[in-house]
């Protein structure tokens, strides 16, 4: 799941509110490209990284309250400084010290799409009541608003439907409307903005249409704009359901240029979530 994760953000993120030019001559899944504002490649961003805290997070059996889930949010941060950040909440995550700080200071009122990009792991949780509630805490931590809440929701209730439910895609769409998180575009086809709105929307949309990650990581770069937050979510969610292909290039897992939290850590936590 998170392995994934990451190399699909770490693909989306050379392709992030760029030119269709350099959509239709470079998406073809046989390396990374530069990132447009942070001129870095093969190297995954906040998607993965708050992914991984939340993952973290749940293994650590630590009371679920904001201030603790904020607190590791600020840990893995500070522990390894990445680019991908809205510049605001990157300029705070650098000066707080602590997640009772990053509460007190943050405005989260937000309907951007951050609370959706971290909830795949949260499906790896066994009760459905506990996954509504620990998406919906998490989210209130930066989004809190219905549609940041809605979103990071519907998240993780898919990923919950594929591992623990063992749902099919034919029927997830029906799941989530029944659930009542069913408020999305399926047919979605436009360039993605940062707003959830679009981005969930747009990843339930390709993932809808295809049974390869291959395939998968492509068509959600093709849509445009936040891709990496789209590819994220979508290749995260093929990891929760039987019926996709784990058909992503060996050489985009040899080429991701991390070493400390790597394929190897991410591996090893994918493990214990999984169990």
């Amino acid at each position: 799941m998170l392995t994934e994760i990451a190399i699909a953000d770490a693909y989306g993120a050379g392709f992030e509110f760029c030119a269709v030019e350099k959509i239709n001559l470079h998406n073809n899944l046989e390396s990374y490209c530069k990132h447009e504002l942070y001129d870095i490649s093969g190297k995954y961003t906040d998607d993965t990284q708050m992914s991984i805290a939340i993952a973290e997070f749940i293994l650590s059996g630590e009371e679920w309250n904001k201030e603790n889930i904020a607190s590791k949010f600020v840990e893995c941060f500070q522990r390894d400084i990445r680019f991908g950040y809205s510049e605001g909440f990157y300029n705070l995550l650098i000066q707080v010290k602590s997640g009772k700080e990053l509460i007190n200071t943050l405005i989260s009122t937000s309907e951007r799409n951050g609370a959706a990009m971290r909830s795949v792991p949260i499906g790896c949780l066994k009760k459905k009541e506990d996954v509504i509630s620990f998406a919906t805490l998490q989210a209130q931590i930066t989004h809190n608003t219905r549609l940041g809440i809605s979103s990071s929701c519907t998240v993780a209730l898919a990923a919950y439907y594929g591992l623990q439910k063992k749902g099919t895609l034919e029927e997830l769409r029906h799941f989530l409307q029944f659930e009542g998180f069913g408020e999305w575009d399926f047919n979605w086809k436009k360039r993605v903005s940062l707003s959830a709105y679009d981005t969930v929307s747009a990843a339930f949309s390709c993932l809808l249409q295809y049974d390869s990650m291959s395939a998968l990581l492509k068509s959600c770069i093709e849509l445009g704009g936040d891709t990496d937050s789209v590819a994220s979510i979508a290749i995260g969610l093929a990891t929760c359901f039987t019926e996709y292909q784990q058909d992503l290039p060996n050489h985009l897992f040899k080429m991701l240029k991390e070493d400390k939290y790597g394929i190897p850590f991410l591996k090893g936590l994918d493990e214990k979530l999984i169990r």
